[in-house]
């Protein structure tokens, strides 16, 4: 995946992340998920160690994520990393847990709680989604942020349309599921296609599921509407 545009002297080009990228990438969502109410709910930002232990998290989370090959699309103006969007593909071993080793270095460095509850939030999603759209085989939105530096200038808007393009070419994915905890997100979703399934409550935090249909769903959904 390769595309480009300007923006305010900047030309943003998206490609696939490589593993020389990922310390890029984990400080960029560090940044803009150090104060995301949910994060510091199940990593218990009253206590000292926070900082340190979302640091670890987030690292530990792309490390996974390179591991089973789950999609990471990184946004350029040259060298600089702008933003970042990673997803979860259906029918892979990618699921609530993860590996093994995920959970034992997730255990040494987020502690057994934040563990746990980040399993709990990925269950509860899941169920969300198969209960509320009778789905299973769909794409997973985990991150999505921009560079403070370079924000209100439409690389969010480049993001999401980058994870769109991830979703076409993988044919056997019924959308993009998304829990949004974030406000200034819910405009940006909505505004690409994405609908409000219903709200969810993760610990002592509330987020606003949304879901995307891939083209094959939705026209699938209409020709059955039509048929009666």
């Amino acid at each position: 995946m390769t595309t480009t545009a300007a923006d305010n002297a900047l030309a943003g080009e998206l490609r696939y992340l490589v593993a020389e990228e990922l310390k890029l990438a984990a400080s960029l969502l560090y940044q803009a998920y150090h104060d995301d109410a949910l994060l510091m709910s199940l990593f218990q930002a009253h206590k000292v160690d926070y900082e340190k232990r979302l640091r670890a998290a987030i690292r530990e989370e792309l490390n996974a994520f390179w591991e089973a090959q789950q999609p990471m699309i990184g946004l350029f103006d040259g060298a600089s990393l702008l933003g970042v969007v990673c997803l979860t593909e259906p029918g892979k071993s990618f699921g609530p847990g993860r590996y093994w080793h995920w959970r034992l270095k997730m255990l040494l460095t987020a502690g057994y709680v934040s563990t746990r509850q980040l399993v709990e939030k990925e269950e509860i999603i899941q169920s969300a989604v198969k209960q509320e759209l009778g789905l299973e085989n769909y794409h997973m939105l985990a991150f999505i942020a921009v560079n403070p530096r370079y924000q209100h200038r439409g690389w969010g808007d480049m993001l999401v349309r980058a994870a769109r393009q991830a979703l076409q070419d993988a044919p056997q994915s019924e959308g993009i599921a998304v829990l949004i905890t974030q406000p200034q997100h819910m405009e940006l979703f909505l505004g690409h296609g994405y609908q409000q399934v219903t709200e969810l409550q993760i610990g002592d935090v509330s987020g606003d599921l949304l879901f995307c249909k891939s083209q094959q769903q939705a026209q699938q959904q209409q020709e059955e509407a039509a048929n009666g």
